[in-house]
């Protein structure tokens, strides 16, 4: 006596289409013969699950077994329930599962049109033109479409014709005992299409080599690593197919003056130690072409900010801009004449702790530090 198609699947009558395919997947590979060599009766168990599973797949087939169970099928009652015949077929349920492992993974378009492959390119510019912005021409070398042919392979006054191995389906068909495996047609390679008579020019590929020269568009604002895609510039596709795209990937040099963090500059400038004691003023160039003031105020101590509002780097597509940061870098003096050594060692007599307060305050709290160690 048969057992039941939904104990065999281990389902419930209720259960949908998605719970009985992924009944059926699990079990056809716990019970497979490539996984079961010479086990009879795990081959009599896949075989009953891709029965039951043919069956219940089916709304027509799962209607007359809920309401006649297996009587449905006898006396060609189903027609063709047992040995997996009409419509898709256990080949199509074997597809599904195995497909990739035999190389169905790779999709082409109708006709074997096969898309282009994507092409990458790495240019290099400078901090002033991501500020700006500009328009790039460059030269890539790829593939485009036989002008001869328009990129159908075939000799100009000639057409493809269908493959007579597969009759133009790109797949045949091989049967292995009680199942198929459909495979990629060897023949046309899954075009379903074959080139009888080749063009000369592009030798029945439908594209040839040629660098090319395109204008990009860099915007203003752009980052390093930034990647500009452009669209069906790739290389041709196979056989007419569509193109593919095209790169840019970008990297911004490093600046003799200027660090970037995201929309702000920064800037270390040195100044002297005189400017910085007693107060005065420098001008620092901008990269929007001008040049600004920055005032330093008496008494300015190294490492100290000026923010410039403003004047950093514009945002991508948008309207705001950033800031630019003027760093101090206060310079001690070097190759004193005698006299200069004489106004500083004059100057360092009449100085005090007012004149110097963290240097004063880091030593004092540096005896005290050492002086605990002896109590």
């Amino acid at each position: 006596m048969k057992a039941d198609f939904y104990e065999t699947l281990g389902v419930s009558k209720g259960a949908d289409d998605k719970e009985l395919k992924s009944a059926y997947r699990k079990l056809a590979m716990q019970f497979h013969p490539d996984r079961n060599p010479g086990d009879a009766a795990a081959e009599h168990k896949f075989k009953e699950v891709g029965e039951a599973y043919e069956c219940l797949k089916d709304p027509q087939k799962r209607a007359a077994y809920d309401r006649f169970g297996h009587a449905a099928f006898q006396n060609g009652g189903g027609g063709g329930a047992g040995g997996f015949a009409g419509g898709g077929g256990f080949s199509d349920i074997f597809e599904d599962l195995f497909g990739e492992m035999m190389g169905g993974g790779r999709r082409r378009s109708s006709g074997g049109r096969e898309r282009g492959a994507d092409l990458r390119y790495n240019m290099e510019i400078t901090l002033e033109e991501a500020f700006a912005g500009k328009t790039a021409e460059i030269r890539v070398p790829s593939s485009i479409q036989c002008t001869d042919c328009s990129g159908s392979g075939a000799k100009p006054g000639t057409q493809p014709v269908t493959c007579t191995m597969c009759g133009g389906h790109g797949k045949v068909r091989q049967a292995q005992g009680f199942f198929s495996i459909e495979r990629t047609c060897p023949t046309c390679q899954g075009r379903g299409k074959m080139v009888k008579d080749p063009c000369p020019k592009c030798s029945g590929n439908g594209r040839i080599n040629q660098e090319r020269s395109l204008s990009v568009n860099i915007p203003a604002g752009i980052d390093d690593g930034t990647r500009i895609r452009l669209a069906n510039e790739g290389e041709a596709g196979a056989l007419g197919g569509p193109s593919g795209d095209l790169y840019i990937f970008l990297s911004v040099k490093p600046h003799e003056f200027f660090q970037r963090d995201g929309a702000d500059l920064y800037c270390k400038a040195p100044i002297s130690m005189t400017t910085a004691a007693l107060g005065g003023q420098f001008e620092v160039a901008t990269l929007d072409g001008t040049q600004t003031r920055v005032k330093v105020p008496e008494g300015t101590q190294n490492g100290r900010q000026f923010r410039l509002k403003g004047k950093g780097m514009p945002v991508l597509r948008q309207p705001q801009v950033g800031d630019l940061y003027i760093q101090t870098a206060v310079e001690t003096p070097q190759s004193l004449t005698k006299r200069q050594r004489e106004l500083l060692e004059e100057f360092d007599k009449l100085s005090s702790k007012e004149n110097s307060p963290q240097s004063a305050g880091f030593f004092s709290r540096m005896k005290d530090f050492f002086e605990s160690f002896s109590e």
